[in-house]
């Protein structure tokens, strides 16, 4: 074959390479930018948190309202379905919400690194020994802690028994429907009724008073 045959050849498999490592270039892009994504819509979610207080609106077509006490509801009727919420524990289990349907589930969505979560902690489990025998159970979301080290020192400070998922870029809080009754703060504490779904919410560390305020409409059935 003479040079000038050659020649074609090599300047097609030259534009070929470039064809690969452009496209290979290109999916790189769009990977980092789909994490970027997703990290951003978890910081836009989680705006205001690790706040002591703080309520949310409702009302209108949001099918809910929220009290002078911070605590929003929706009548039963009117409740959306808790999403999927499953995957690895801060020790290393596995929980599945949906697992847990016919019982009352409080949801608290915290930080090892929040002081109002490290406020709320012991409320949080006093309550749980109170009611766990009442059909209640009690789960927790493990937010923006890079690693499980920081949250199994947070259970173990304060006792915690109860388990928590690990979700430290905040995807199972995106879960949630827009416009619900969604956690948008850390901490969050959310109502989930026996039939699965969402009942209530509050955006804020609780006492054990109102803690308890917030779960007693659930206990007995609803009518």
């Amino acid at each position: 074959m003479s040079a000038a045959s050659r020649a074609p050849l090599r300047s097609n498999r030259t534009a070929e390479r470039f064809t690969e490592r452009t496209a290979d270039a290109r999916a790189r892009v769009r990977s980092r930018a789909a994490r970027a994504a997703v990290g951003a819509a978890a910081a836009a979610l989680l705006v205001s948190a690790c706040s002591s207080g703080g309520t949310s609106g409702g009302g209108g077509q949001t099918g809910f309202i929220t009290g002078s006490d911070g605590i929003a509801t929706a009548k039963k009727g009117e409740r959306a379905d808790a999403p999927e919420l499953s995957g690895e524990t801060v020790d290393g289990g596995q929980v599945d919400v949906a697992d847990y349907k016919g019982k009352v589930v409080v949801l608290n969505v915290w930080g090892s690194w929040c002081p109002p979560c490290r406020a709320e902690a012991k409320n949080f489990e006093k309550v749980y020994q109170d009611v766990k025998d009442q059909g209640v159970q009690f789960v927790g979301i493990n937010t923006r802690d890079t690693s499980t080290g920081p949250a199994r020192a947070f259970e173990k400070d304060y006792g915690v028994t109860y388990p928590s998922l690990y979700d430290p870029a905040g995807r199972l809080m995106l879960r949630f429907e827009k416009g619900t009754l969604n956690p948008q703060a850390v901490p969050s504490t959310l109502i989930i009724d026996r039939e699965g779904k969402v009942a209530a919410r509050t955006l804020q560390a609780l006492s054990e008073e109102k803690l308890r305020k917030m779960l007693a409409p659930y206990l007995q059935p609803e009518k």
